[in-house]
Protein backbone atom coordinates (compact mmCIF):
# COMPACT_ATOMS: atom_id res chain seq x y z
CA UNK A 1 0.00 0.00 0.00
CA UNK A 2 1.46 3.11 -0.70
CA UNK A 3 1.60 6.34 1.76
CA UNK A 4 -0.73 8.73 1.57
CA UNK A 5 0.62 11.74 -0.06
CA UNK A 6 0.61 14.91 2.79
CA UNK A 7 -2.07 17.63 2.50
CA UNK A 8 -0.77 21.00 1.12
CA UNK A 9 -0.02 23.88 3.30
CA UNK A 10 -2.53 26.56 3.54
CA UNK A 11 -1.20 30.06 2.99
CA UNK A 12 -4.39 32.24 4.14
CA UNK A 13 -4.29 36.06 2.76
CA UNK A 14 -2.34 34.74 -0.14
CA UNK A 15 -3.24 38.05 -2.13
CA UNK A 16 -1.84 40.48 0.82
CA UNK A 17 1.74 41.54 1.32
CA UNK A 18 3.42 38.50 3.44
CA UNK A 19 0.81 35.95 2.45
CA UNK A 20 1.54 36.48 -0.96
CA UNK A 21 5.54 36.79 -0.09
CA UNK A 22 5.35 32.77 1.29
CA UNK A 23 4.03 31.86 -1.64
CA UNK A 24 6.60 33.29 -4.28
CA UNK A 25 9.30 32.00 -1.17
CA UNK A 26 8.08 28.83 -1.49
CA UNK A 27 8.10 28.47 -5.18
CA UNK A 28 11.40 30.06 -5.37
CA UNK A 29 12.93 27.73 -2.89
CA UNK A 30 11.81 24.57 -5.37
CA UNK A 31 10.79 23.07 -2.09
CA UNK A 32 8.44 20.25 -2.73
CA UNK A 33 5.69 21.07 -0.59
CA UNK A 34 2.53 21.71 -1.70
CA UNK A 35 1.15 25.30 -1.00
CA UNK A 36 -2.04 26.27 -1.16
CA UNK A 37 -2.43 29.68 -1.89
CA UNK A 38 -5.72 30.99 0.14
CA UNK A 39 -7.49 34.35 -1.17
CA UNK A 40 -11.10 35.70 -1.07
CA UNK A 41 -11.86 34.74 -4.51
CA UNK A 42 -10.83 31.15 -3.21
CA UNK A 43 -13.06 31.32 -0.14
CA UNK A 44 -14.36 33.57 2.26
CA UNK A 45 -12.68 33.08 6.13
CA UNK A 46 -15.75 34.08 7.42
CA UNK A 47 -17.94 31.83 5.75
CA UNK A 48 -17.05 29.07 8.56
CA UNK A 49 -19.44 26.36 6.79
CA UNK A 50 -17.68 27.00 3.47
CA UNK A 51 -13.89 26.79 5.18
CA UNK A 52 -14.76 23.67 7.19
CA UNK A 53 -15.55 21.77 3.97
CA UNK A 54 -12.79 23.20 2.06
CA UNK A 55 -10.82 22.12 5.42
CA UNK A 56 -12.28 18.32 5.57
CA UNK A 57 -11.73 17.82 1.79
CA UNK A 58 -7.97 19.36 1.23
CA UNK A 59 -6.57 18.24 4.56
CA UNK A 60 -3.86 20.15 4.93
CA UNK A 61 -0.74 19.63 6.42
CA UNK A 62 0.16 22.68 7.73
CA UNK A 63 -1.44 26.18 8.18
CA UNK A 64 0.17 29.72 7.75
CA UNK A 65 -2.46 32.36 8.52
CA UNK A 66 -1.82 35.26 7.25
CA UNK A 67 -4.79 36.83 6.69
CA UNK A 68 -6.63 39.44 9.18
CA UNK A 69 -8.37 43.10 9.03
CA UNK A 70 -4.80 45.33 9.45
CA UNK A 71 -5.74 48.55 8.48
CA UNK A 72 -6.06 50.14 11.85
CA UNK A 73 -8.97 52.90 10.90
CA UNK A 74 -11.09 50.58 9.31
CA UNK A 75 -10.87 48.04 12.61
CA UNK A 76 -11.37 51.43 14.71
CA UNK A 77 -14.78 52.24 12.54
CA UNK A 78 -16.38 48.91 12.80
CA UNK A 79 -14.68 46.68 15.66
CA UNK A 80 -17.27 44.07 15.00
CA UNK A 81 -16.22 43.28 11.72
CA UNK A 82 -12.53 43.79 13.04
CA UNK A 83 -13.28 40.74 15.64
CA UNK A 84 -15.18 38.52 13.24
CA UNK A 85 -11.93 38.62 10.42
CA UNK A 86 -9.27 38.50 13.30
CA UNK A 87 -10.05 36.93 16.22
CA UNK A 88 -13.43 34.35 15.38
CA UNK A 89 -11.29 33.53 12.04
CA UNK A 90 -8.15 32.84 13.81
CA UNK A 91 -9.95 30.47 16.44
CA UNK A 92 -11.91 28.89 13.78
CA UNK A 93 -8.41 27.52 12.24
CA UNK A 94 -7.00 26.68 15.01
CA UNK A 95 -9.55 24.43 16.34
CA UNK A 96 -9.36 22.77 12.72
CA UNK A 97 -6.03 22.94 12.91
CA UNK A 98 -5.59 21.03 16.39
CA UNK A 99 -3.43 18.10 14.78
CA UNK A 100 -1.06 20.15 12.50
CA UNK A 101 1.44 22.87 12.72
CA UNK A 102 0.15 26.48 12.34
CA UNK A 103 2.02 29.55 12.51
CA UNK A 104 -0.49 32.87 12.89
CA UNK A 105 0.93 36.47 12.40
CA UNK A 106 0.41 38.39 15.25
CA UNK A 107 1.93 42.85 15.75
CA UNK A 108 4.44 44.18 17.32
CA UNK A 109 1.19 46.26 18.62
CA UNK A 110 0.31 43.85 21.39
CA UNK A 111 2.47 46.87 23.03
CA UNK A 112 1.63 50.01 24.06
CA UNK A 113 5.29 50.88 23.61
CA UNK A 114 5.68 52.85 26.69
CA UNK A 115 6.84 51.11 29.73
CA UNK A 116 9.51 52.80 31.86
CA UNK A 117 12.97 52.57 31.69
CA UNK A 118 13.97 51.39 28.54
CA UNK A 119 13.15 52.04 24.67
CA UNK A 120 11.38 49.22 23.09
CA UNK A 121 13.29 46.05 22.92
CA UNK A 122 10.04 43.52 24.25
CA UNK A 123 10.63 40.28 24.70
CA UNK A 124 7.79 37.42 23.96
CA UNK A 125 7.15 37.04 27.85
CA UNK A 126 6.48 41.10 28.40
CA UNK A 127 2.67 41.98 29.37
CA UNK A 128 0.90 42.97 26.54
CA UNK A 129 -1.14 46.19 26.03
CA UNK A 130 -2.62 47.06 23.20
CA UNK A 131 -4.06 50.41 22.39
CA UNK A 132 -6.51 50.57 19.34
CA UNK A 133 -8.82 47.66 17.96
CA UNK A 134 -7.13 46.35 15.25
CA UNK A 135 -4.00 45.74 18.50
CA UNK A 136 -6.81 44.40 20.45
CA UNK A 137 -8.22 41.96 17.97
CA UNK A 138 -4.94 40.17 17.35
CA UNK A 139 -4.70 40.11 21.49
CA UNK A 140 -7.48 38.42 21.51
CA UNK A 141 -6.50 35.94 18.58
CA UNK A 142 -3.41 34.86 19.78
CA UNK A 143 -5.33 33.56 23.14
CA UNK A 144 -7.23 31.31 20.79
CA UNK A 145 -3.66 30.03 19.36
CA UNK A 146 -1.83 29.71 22.52
CA UNK A 147 -4.77 26.77 23.65
CA UNK A 148 -2.46 23.97 21.07
CA UNK A 149 1.41 23.76 22.20
CA UNK A 150 2.13 22.70 18.42
CA UNK A 151 1.07 25.93 17.21
CA UNK A 152 3.08 29.49 16.55
CA UNK A 153 2.47 33.19 17.17
CA UNK A 154 4.56 35.22 15.49
CA UNK A 155 4.60 39.08 16.45
CA UNK A 156 6.12 41.32 13.18
CA UNK A 157 6.59 45.11 12.77
CA UNK A 158 6.23 46.89 9.47
CA UNK A 159 6.87 45.09 6.50
CA UNK A 160 8.39 46.39 3.03
CA UNK A 161 7.25 44.77 -0.19
CA UNK A 162 4.43 44.46 -2.89
CA UNK A 163 0.46 43.72 -2.23
CA UNK A 164 -0.94 41.61 -4.78
CA UNK A 165 -4.41 43.11 -3.91
CA UNK A 166 -3.64 46.66 -3.59
CA UNK A 167 -1.29 49.25 -1.48
CA UNK A 168 -1.03 47.57 1.63
CA UNK A 169 2.51 47.79 3.25
CA UNK A 170 4.03 51.18 4.33
CA UNK A 171 6.61 51.46 1.51
CA UNK A 172 3.41 51.07 -1.05
CA UNK A 173 1.38 53.76 0.79
CA UNK A 174 3.91 56.33 1.14
CA UNK A 175 4.51 56.18 -2.87
CA UNK A 176 1.28 56.06 -3.25
CA UNK A 177 1.08 59.45 -1.84
CA UNK A 178 4.00 61.04 -2.81
CA UNK A 179 2.73 60.00 -7.05
CA UNK A 180 -0.45 62.10 -5.64
CA UNK A 181 1.71 64.87 -4.91
CA UNK A 182 1.09 64.72 -0.99
CA UNK A 183 3.34 65.81 1.58
CA UNK A 184 3.75 63.15 4.36
CA UNK A 185 4.29 63.60 8.11
CA UNK A 186 6.27 61.16 10.02
CA UNK A 187 7.20 61.17 13.59
CA UNK A 188 10.86 61.45 14.48
CA UNK A 189 9.58 59.94 18.15
CA UNK A 190 7.94 56.66 17.45
CA UNK A 191 9.73 53.60 16.64
CA UNK A 192 9.27 50.43 15.02
CA UNK A 193 11.60 47.25 13.49
CA UNK A 194 10.56 47.36 9.39
CA UNK A 195 11.78 44.23 7.77
CA UNK A 196 11.55 42.84 4.04
CA UNK A 197 8.01 40.48 3.78
CA UNK A 198 10.00 38.11 1.92
CA UNK A 199 12.61 37.57 5.30
CA UNK A 200 9.78 37.16 6.77
CA UNK A 201 8.27 35.20 4.96
CA UNK A 202 11.19 32.74 4.73
CA UNK A 203 11.58 33.25 8.67
CA UNK A 204 7.56 31.81 9.19
CA UNK A 205 8.16 28.79 6.41
CA UNK A 206 11.81 27.85 8.73
CA UNK A 207 9.59 28.11 11.94
CA UNK A 208 6.45 25.93 10.03
CA UNK A 209 9.04 23.48 9.57
CA UNK A 210 10.52 23.38 12.91
CA UNK A 211 7.27 22.15 14.82
CA UNK A 212 8.02 24.22 17.45
CA UNK A 213 4.94 26.04 18.95
CA UNK A 214 4.85 29.12 21.33
CA UNK A 215 5.22 33.19 20.85
CA UNK A 216 7.93 34.57 18.71
CA UNK A 217 9.02 38.07 18.07
CA UNK A 218 10.27 38.52 14.17
CA UNK A 219 11.32 41.92 13.09
CA UNK A 220 14.14 44.09 11.48
CA UNK A 221 17.35 44.45 13.47
CA UNK A 222 17.68 48.40 13.67
CA UNK A 223 15.45 50.08 15.79
CA UNK A 224 14.22 53.33 13.24
CA UNK A 225 11.64 56.21 13.98
CA UNK A 226 9.03 56.46 11.30
CA UNK A 227 10.97 59.45 9.91
CA UNK A 228 14.35 57.71 9.43
CA UNK A 229 12.01 54.93 7.69
CA UNK A 230 10.52 57.50 5.01
CA UNK A 231 13.89 58.70 4.24
CA UNK A 232 15.18 54.81 3.52
CA UNK A 233 12.01 54.20 1.46
CA UNK A 234 12.67 57.55 -0.57
CA UNK A 235 16.11 56.51 -1.07
CA UNK A 236 15.37 53.54 -2.40
CA UNK A 237 12.49 54.57 -4.67
CA UNK A 238 14.42 57.31 -6.10
CA UNK A 239 16.47 54.32 -7.67
CA UNK A 240 13.46 53.67 -9.98
CA UNK A 241 11.67 57.27 -9.92
CA UNK A 242 14.37 59.74 -9.83
CA UNK A 243 12.32 62.42 -10.65
CA UNK A 244 9.44 61.91 -7.82
CA UNK A 245 9.40 64.44 -5.08
CA UNK A 246 8.95 62.79 -1.69
CA UNK A 247 8.50 65.44 0.87
CA UNK A 248 8.21 65.02 4.17
CA UNK A 249 7.53 66.53 7.36
CA UNK A 250 9.12 65.73 10.54
CA UNK A 251 6.35 65.37 13.56
CA UNK A 252 6.27 64.51 16.72
CA UNK A 253 3.85 62.21 19.44
CA UNK A 254 4.48 65.65 21.23
CA UNK A 255 1.45 67.64 21.27
CA UNK A 256 -0.61 64.76 18.96
CA UNK A 257 -4.15 64.65 19.91
CA UNK A 258 -5.06 61.82 17.34
CA UNK A 259 -6.36 58.30 18.21
CA UNK A 260 -3.74 56.22 20.71
CA UNK A 261 -0.11 55.40 19.32
CA UNK A 262 2.53 53.45 20.17
CA UNK A 263 5.87 55.30 20.54
CA UNK A 264 8.11 52.42 20.71
CA UNK A 265 7.43 48.86 20.08
CA UNK A 266 10.34 47.44 19.07
CA UNK A 267 11.13 44.21 19.77
CA UNK A 268 13.79 41.75 21.00
CA UNK A 269 13.80 38.53 18.57
CA UNK A 270 16.51 36.77 19.81
CA UNK A 271 14.87 34.01 20.59
CA UNK A 272 13.81 33.06 16.94
CA UNK A 273 17.16 33.97 15.74
CA UNK A 274 18.60 31.63 18.29
CA UNK A 275 16.21 28.85 16.76
CA UNK A 276 16.52 29.74 13.59
CA UNK A 277 20.50 30.09 13.50
CA UNK A 278 20.22 33.79 11.53
CA UNK A 279 20.50 37.00 12.93
CA UNK A 280 17.38 39.26 11.84
CA UNK A 281 18.36 41.35 8.67
CA UNK A 282 18.97 45.25 9.27
CA UNK A 283 16.60 46.84 6.75
CA UNK A 284 18.79 49.46 5.79
CA UNK A 285 21.34 46.95 4.63
CA UNK A 286 18.92 45.04 3.25
CA UNK A 287 17.46 47.58 0.97
CA UNK A 288 20.54 48.79 -0.38
CA UNK A 289 21.82 45.01 -0.64
CA UNK A 290 18.73 43.63 -2.73
CA UNK A 291 18.54 42.58 -6.32
CA UNK A 292 16.60 44.13 -8.45
CA UNK A 293 13.85 42.54 -10.31
CA UNK A 294 13.72 39.19 -7.72
CA UNK A 295 9.53 39.96 -7.50
CA UNK A 296 10.42 39.07 -3.85
CA UNK A 297 10.25 42.60 -2.58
Amino acid sequence: MSEAIPGPVWVTGAGGLIGNACVEVAAASGSIRRVRPLTRAVVDLTDFRAVERLFERERPAGVIHCAARSRSPACQADPAGARLQNVEVTRRLAEWAVEIPMVFLSTDLAFDGRRDGSAGGYREDDAVNPLSVYAETKVEAEIWVRRNPRHAIVRTSLNFGRSPAGPGAFNEELAAAWRAGRTVDLFVDEFRCPIAAVETARRLWALLDSGRGGIFHLAGAERLSRHEIGRLVAEDLRRSEPDLPMPMRAGSLTGYSGAPRAPDTTLDCSKLATLLGEPMPAFSSWLKGRPRGSGLG
